[in-house]
């Protein structure tokens, strides 16, 4: 019988489906969470790049189930986004059967590959059911205040019951105020006033800030949704506006976040991203008295992390958000307000702009030294003071600013990162200068010492509508929750997606207010503003909200009555393995760490971090092909012509999809114009007589037209070959080139690996004992591969595989004890033919529920070595080594040994030459 891939794959794919063989139940096994990071359904599918982190996971998931563990490995789909949203803009189409259409063939894709998952617990950001209890923790977010004593998020009626009791004056909180006051100041407050300082302190919080605004997506975007300057979906520009968003108070967070990185297994790579999003430095924060005070206003406060080079400051520089600017800035109104209003990101780079203030703060330790004060958006300011130090002698951009408004700039440091000009600091080495410095300012009261960090608070509204609805209503302009025996507030339904004037397409919603007596949601005609009817916020979450906790939700996807049981939390706790793209280091990662510690401070779950371990995969490159078009005509040239008679016109690069790409890289030109008309009309200079494109290697994307797509791989391979290949491209971790030439080699492995099992296309397996080799073959394979699986050197792995193959084949072995667990070896990455060939062995049940095999000690020969120890090429003596010894180890223990300390005394070790199983010269004088 021949290996038909196409018949094997379709029938066990249906068995898995139809005995529902990868549904999880909670039980008494030692729990395994396995989970990839979310996918979003895009209407590209999968391809081969994407593909790699599901099949690592699952060729783990499927080894643990063989380890006798109780695997939970879930999948489901951040469906909420702008690229829906952008398709509806174009088509009409509304988000929610795009979303639906492309879940669909995201999920055939992965069926057909073979992956595990429990579909039982499919889940999407986008019903209902499930954004309920988005919209819920939303909810407790805004109840609860951050407690910086007892680092501990508390609900809100314990700040206001201590309110009533003490005022804010033993309150140590997270908050964005100074403002103190006492019980009968608190008392006092109207209740519009105490809704506005309670505001002050909310984990989620109304103010207005300057955002990453993109008028073409209308709406504000974060920083990792932006590469270059342009947003990340679409390419479009991105401004500087100030604006009234919904934040979370995630910088509460901050130092928790870089404790639990400790309690996290991933790279190091990993945690140094993580470690400088949240930027934690140690510096002074210094109160410098302003020469012309205004109203209450005499000092102002800025942070440094290097208080010694305070003798180099020459200007202060405040952000047009600080209280202050407008304050000092009367007689420049018109300066200041385009200078606040929206500025594109890469202007405001390379254009060095600012407004001198007519004020000045005195140097703190020069006599009646004046520093100017300036405001600017040009240097970033410290988040917290909204205000920076400028010292042009040692920052460039401080350099920058102070040649174009003509400020001094001094040195302080020479060469050797001594004080030079710094008064009583001078000689001194920075880092005891530092010391000095800082015990005289807090001395003299002048500074605190304290920790900053360079995390923000997150931005949580976005002006658009395929998001969750936020649960909130303006009373009188006063944020109010919506009920939550009310929830979920479900996303109403519109025609039009496309923002307007820089509101959401929510506000052309005509049912969406808020009766406040018959708690329902009415027809914004009826808002009264006074009485009962409210306006509902308009904005929605960003696609962050639902992804901060699935997670959790995958525990118990079926509770109506709460997001998670907690005798199932306490079962699954946590993630044990998470895997995913290094795309989502940053954002993602502090995003629902974030969460799930807030989650565990207010009681609902028991762990302090999400995830045991993350692991990112690299990416598969694919070469990309390119072509160049004369920059402002409709003129393409050959590629090998860039730099020859054409050198003077400036070029643009064009990628063009690989299906269009002859075998020589040339171009075929009539099959471009007619998938791109717009360059129909377009004239080509050709090279040759032909036209010729770049290739370039790099990673997969929809926006490169350098995508494989996984359906015609194992259409044309089968699905085994695809995930034996996958994996066999290199370490999980690294990038790897695709390269499809090189898949028959795994195929022509899985056909060998079939013929071990038939004869004359006859299924055949010996009942007859094996030899000792081939126990010895088995078992000795069985120990390598046991620690390769710990370490993720799949590549490895199959590597074993194929010579244990190759070496059973030689010795025409097809023996039941020697089968049977190769089998169970090769399961786990190529299931299909495992099943086919487990059921032909005569086993009733998958393969899936036999223990993965493990080496007898018996069958273990240890193969040793002899190396003769020589000292300068003469020999001394002998020891014995066992072959898989690593080399370093062996020479650590040549060097230890006591005839070695005992030749060489009082000699001098130069140089120890080992050749690898043969000898060990130690070289000496």
């Amino acid at each position: 019988m021949e290996y038909n891939f196409r018949e094997i794959e379709k029938r066990w794919q249906i068995y898995w489906k139809k005995h529902n063989i990868f549904h999880t139940k909670e039980n008494k096994k030692r729990k395994y969470y396995i989970l990839n990071m979310f996918p979003y359904p895009s209407g590209a599918g999968l391809h081969v790049g994407h593909c790699l982190g599901y099949i690592a996971s699952d060729v783990y998931a499927r080894y643990k189930r063989a380890k006798k563990y109780n695997v939970l490995n879930p999948i489901g789909f951040d469906s909420f986004g702008l690229p829906a949203e952008q398709y509806a803009i174009q088509t009409g189409k509304h988000p929610y059967d795009t979303t639906l259409e492309n879940s669909r063939i995201y999920k055939e894709q992965i069926n057909k590959i073979g992956l595990s998952f429990d579909w039982n617990r499919e889940l999407y950001t986008s019903n209902p059911n499930y954004y309920r209890w988005t919209q819920w923790m939303f909810i407790q977010i805004f109840h609860s205040w951050y407690d910086k004593n007892n680092e501990q998020a508390k609900p809100i009626s314990i700040l206001i019951e201590e309110f009533n009791k003490n005022g804010n004056n033993c309150v140590n909180a997270n908050t964005t105020s100074n403002y103190k006051f006492d019980s009968k100041t608190w008392k006092k407050f109207s209740f519009y006033k105490k809704e506005s300082v309670l505001l002050d302190y909310r984990l989620a919080f109304l103010c207005k800030n300057t955002v990453n605004w993109c008028p073409d997506l209308g709406t504000v975007l974060a920083n990792d949704e932006i590469k270059n300057g342009r947003s990340e979906r679409g390419g479009f520009p991105i401004y500087k506006k100030k604006m009234l968003q919904w934040h979370i108070r995630i910088s509460a967070y901050a130092e928790r976040l870089i404790k639990g990185l400790n309690f996290i297994n991933c790279s190091k790579s990993l945690k140094k991203l993580q470690y400088n999003w949240i930027g934690k430095s140690t510096g002074i924060y210094v109160l410098l008295k302003v020469i012309f005070p205004f109203e209450d206003f005499h000092q102002i406060e800025l942070f440094t992390s290097h208080p010694e080079m305070i003798f180099g400051m020459t200007f202060i520089i405040l952000s047009p958000n600080h209280p202050l600017a407008v304050k000092m800035s009367l007689h420049h109104k018109n300066r200041l307000t385009s200078l606040s209003k929206e500025f594109s990101i890469n202007i405001n780079e390379n254009t060095i702009s600012g407004i001198f203030t007519g004020n000045y703060v005195f140097h703190p330790f020069i006599s009646n030294k004046r520093i100017p004060i300036y405001i600017s958006n040009f240097i970033s300011v410290n988040q917290k003071t909204q205000s920076v130090i400028g010292i042009p002698g040692h920052e460039e951009k401080s350099k920058k600013f102070a040649k174009k408004f003509g400020i001094e700039i001094i040195k302080i440091l020479d060469f050797n990162k001594k004080c030079i000009n710094s008064n009583f600091l001078n000689g001194l080495p920075h880092k005891q200068a530092k010391e000095k410095i800082i015990k005289i300012l807090v001395k003299n009261k002048i500074g605190v010492l304290k920790t900053s960090y360079k995390i923000r608070d997150a931005i949580f509204s976005r002006q658009r509508y395929w998001g969750e609805p936020i649960p909130i209503y303006f009373k009188n302009e006063i944020p109010k929750t919506i009920p939550v025996d009310k929830l979920p507030l479900i996303l109403p339904k519109i025609d039009n997606f496309h923002p307007k004037d820089g509101n959401p397409p929510l506000f052309r919603a005509k049912n969406w207010a808020w009766d406040e007596k018959n708690m329902k949601i009415v027809p914004n005609i009826l808002i009264d503003h006074k009485k009962n009817v409210f306006p509902i916020e308009t904005s929605t979450m960003p696609s962050w909200a639902g992804s901060s906790w699935y997670f959790l939700r995958y525990m118990d996807i079926h509770n109506n009555q709460f997001f998670i049981d907690k005798k199932k939390e306490n079962y699954w706790k946590n993630v044990d393995l998470y895997i995913g793209g290094s795309e989502h280091s940053t954002g993602h990662l502090i995003y629902a760490r974030f969460w799930h510690k807030f989650l565990l401070d207010r009681g609902w779950i028991t762990t302090e971090e999400p995830f045991k371990k993350i692991l990112n995969q690299g990416m598969i490159l694919s070469y990309s092909a390119i072509i160049i078009k004369v920059i402002g005509e409709n003129i393409f040239l050959s590629y090998g012509l860039k730099n020859k008679k054409h050198a003077y016109f400036s070029f643009q690069e064009v990628y063009v999809d690989l299906s269009l790409i002859k075998k020589n890289n040339e171009l075929n030109i009539h099959k471009f114009k007619k998938c791109r008309p717009e360059f129909y009309s377009s004239v080509f200079i050709l090279e040759r007589g032909a036209f010729f494109c770049k290739r370039k290697l790099e990673k997969m994307s929809k926006s490169k037209y350098n995508v494989i797509n996984p359906d015609d791989i194992y259409e044309k391979y089968g699905s085994d070959t695809f995930r034996l290949y996958e994996m066999f491209l290199g370490p999980i971790n690294q990038s790897k080139p695709w390269n499809e030439k090189n898949i028959n080699g795994i195929k022509n492995f899985l056909i060998k690996f079939w013929c071990l099992f038939h004869k004359n296309k006859t299924f055949k397996v010996s009942e007859i004992d094996p030899t000792f080799q081939e126990f010895e073959i088995l078992h000795s394979s069985i120990k390598k591969i046991q620690n390769k699986i710990k370490s993720f050197s799949w590549n490895t792995f199959i590597s074993l595989l194929m010579i244990m193959t190759n070496q059973l084949t030689a010795l025409k072995c097809n023996k039941r004890k020697i089968l049977e667990p190769l089998v169970q070896l090769i399961a786990p990455f190529a299931p299909h033919i495992s099943e086919e060939l487990w059921y032909k062995l005569g086993k009733k049940k998958s393969v899936l529920f036999y223990d993965f095999p493990v080496f007898n000690p018996k069958y273990i020969v240890k193969k040793e070595i002899t190396y003769p120890i020589m000292f300068n090429g003469k020999l001394k003596f002998l020891e014995k080594f066992d072959s898989s010894t690593p080399i370093e180890k062996i020479k650590k223990k040549i060097l230890n040994h006591p005839k070695t300390k005992f030749f060489l005394k009082e000699k001098t070790l130069q140089k120890l030459i080992f050749i690898p199983k043969k000898i060990i010269n130690i070289l000496f004088k």
